[in-house]
């Protein structure tokens, strides 16, 4: 295995190792609930201080990677990432949570740019794209993630048990993988500090895409099982099926997306992928039946596949922008849409029905096939020393 497939190896076991983190997070939330006695309103509540976090920790990553490159940051985030995980189980107080929380989110968002950011670099180095690749193995820890933790909780184990044995892991990942994170030169240019500017015409037109995904995107993660179960009406032991068909799709089609994008372009990989997410959606809201659905969630799952990594790996090469800064500013726009997104599907359901709901993410679909499909000269960056078009 010559050095670069090794620097790919290790950088994937990062991704997998915070997508490992997240999931066995989340595995543990009907049990922190219980802990503290919370509402579902409480809990709704509480589970606000993670993105909050998130959101706040995406200028500081931006700045952090651009002032001291990113396998510092990587470093530092990874060991503070993994051994903040135990504290969600140990906290004795909501008021202790909180902040925990905060933190948690706040570091997520610091490995995130710092990883894409290293993601960019090899991308480049290798000629050929890559990115989607790292985010399919988040997606498959995501999986692993549930997996354990079921494990897990069968045994007995505690939210603050299975932290800590999550956290074993990681650090077993990190000291194993850290020699083949690069040590990136820092960037003395302009387009540094702190991401509170607006996005020229490029990132826009990406970040605007990036929200629709995520739009979409945060749609099937919160609302999939509600809408088997009240529009679907099916039987509870299936109830999970369109999840479970959505999360396959977006994984699997995650580690394809590299090869279909060197075959054709990302910008004609985005196009489909919104005319995928259209589809999929309207066969669910058209044909509300068990088979129907289930088939809409997964074309779903393989137009939101595309839209993060590809918007990030055009992204990464903004010529006003370093790497990170211009990562910063479309994971900024564009989270705002896995934020808003759940909410706005409530509250039309509250006004019309679940299914209308559905019906106005489908068109989201279609905007990200329109804005992807707009033709100018600032669309067409390619990846350096590539022959992959991205136009």
């Amino acid at each position: 295995m010559n050095t670069l497939s090794k620097r790919r190896v290790a950088l994937g076991a990062f991704f997998f190792f915070v997508g490992l983190c997240f999931a066995s997070w989340a595995a543990r939330i009907p049990d922190i609930q219980a802990k503290f006695d919370l509402s579902e309103g409480q809990l709704g509540t509480l589970l606000l201080f993670l993105p909050l976090g998130s959101v706040i920790g995406l200028p500081i990553a931006g700045w952090a990677v651009h002032q001291f490159g990113s396998r510092t940051v990587v470093m530092f985030g990874a060991f503070a990432y993994a051994m903040t995980l135990p504290l969600i189980g140990l906290a004795p107080t909501t008021w202790f949570l909180i902040p925990v929380l905060i933190l948690y989110g706040m570091l997520g968002n610091v490995m995130n740019i710092s990883l894409n950011t290293q993601a960019l670099g090899l991308e480049d180095e290798m000629g050929k794209s890559i990115l989607a690749s790292f985010h399919g193995l988040w997606s498959l820890a995501g999986f692993s993630g549930a997996g354990l933790g079921a494990l897990l909780i069968f045994f007995g184990f505690s939210p603050a048990q299975h932290y800590f044995v999550v956290m074993a892991i990681s650090i077993v990942i990190i000291l194993s993988a850290q020699r083949y994170i690069i040590k990136d030169k820092k960037v003395s240019e302009g387009g540094g500090g702190l991401v509170m500017k607006k996005p020229d015409a490029l990132l826009l037109r990406i970040s605007l895409i990036a929200f629709l995904g995520m739009m979409a995107e945060g749609c099937m993660f919160d609302w999939s099982g509600v809408y088997f179960k009240k529009v679907i009406q099916s039987d509870p032991s299936l109830i999970a099926l369109g999840y479970v068909a959505f999360m396959g799709a977006m994984a699997s089609g995650r580690f394809i997306t590299d090869k279909v994008a060197a075959r054709y372009t990302k910008v004609e990989v985005i196009q489909v992928s919104g005319v995928l997410i259209f589809i999929g959606l309207s066969i669910a809201v058209i044909f509300p039946t068990v088979a129907a659905a289930t088939l809409g969630f997964l074309l779903v799952g393989l137009g939101v596949a595309s839209i993060i990594p590809l918007s990030y790996s055009i992204a990464g090469r903004s010529k006003l922008y370093s790497p990170s800064v211009a990562l910063a500013l479309v994971s900024t726009i564009s989270f705002f849409g896995f934020l808003l997104g759940p909410p706005l599907i409530g509250f039309i359901a509250e006004l019309f029905n679940l299914k209308v709901s559905f019906a106005l993410i489908a068109v989201s679909g279609l905007g990200i096939t329109v804005l992807s499909s707009i033709r100018k000269a600032v669309f067409l960056i390619p990846v350096k020393a590539s022959p992959n078009r991205v136009k």
